[in-house]
């Protein structure tokens, strides 16, 4: 399920805010500049499948999307808990980074823990499946995809390079949840 924890930045045990409710979600996202939708999902799309498989499922929304916001590339990353990099990989991303674009995810299948840190507070966004979020540029985040990675996850980007971070060098990520303990 989708929900949404809000905390000061220096106080992880001081929940300010937490919902499921998509409305109120979208909501709080909306407020700090983060673009929040839900899509129907295809149920046969799981950790696996071919990413040509992924992108014909979801062309409309992926080119409605790049007219829009002017994305220059899209890709799958598909990561199931048989990955032989998959610790590397969450280590990857567990440390506050920002991008010089917005980063833009679509969780086809499965799950993850975006968390922004914006304005003095920390906000968890457990996404699940037909879940999108939209990182504005320069936003201080890291994502958690837990010890045991189950997702299928659209990508779209500016950069023709893709992914590149800017990591902050700040250790707040260490002081907050990991997804397994918030699934």
């Amino acid at each position: 399920m989708t929900t949404i924890r809000i905390y000061p930045d220096n106080a992880p045990t001081n929940l300010l805010f937490t919902t499921d409710d998509s409305q109120k979600i979208r909501q709080r996202l909306q407020d700090i500049g983060v673009q929040f939708e839900q899509w129907p999902t295809q149920p046969e799309l799981q950790p696996g499948c071919a990413p040509e498989q992924v992108l014909a499922a979801y062309q409309d929304d992926i080119e409605r999307l790049q007219q829009q916001h002017g994305y220059q590339a899209v890709d799958v990353i598909s990561l199931d808990a048989n990955h032989p990099d998959k610790a590397a990989l969450r280590q990857k991303f567990l440390s506050e980074h920002t991008h010089s674009e917005d980063e833009v995810r679509f969780f086809a299948a499965g799950e993850g823990l975006f968390t922004l840190h914006q304005d003095g507070k920390v906000y968890e966004v457990h996404c699940v499946a037909g879940d999108l979020i939209s990182v504005p540029a320069n936003t201080p985040h890291w994502f958690d995809m837990g010890p045991h990675p189950r997702f299928v996850a659209i990508r779209w980007f500016t950069n023709p390079e893709g992914w590149v971070a800017q990591f902050t060098g700040s250790d707040i990520a260490n002081l907050f949840n990991r997804l397994e303990e918030n699934a």
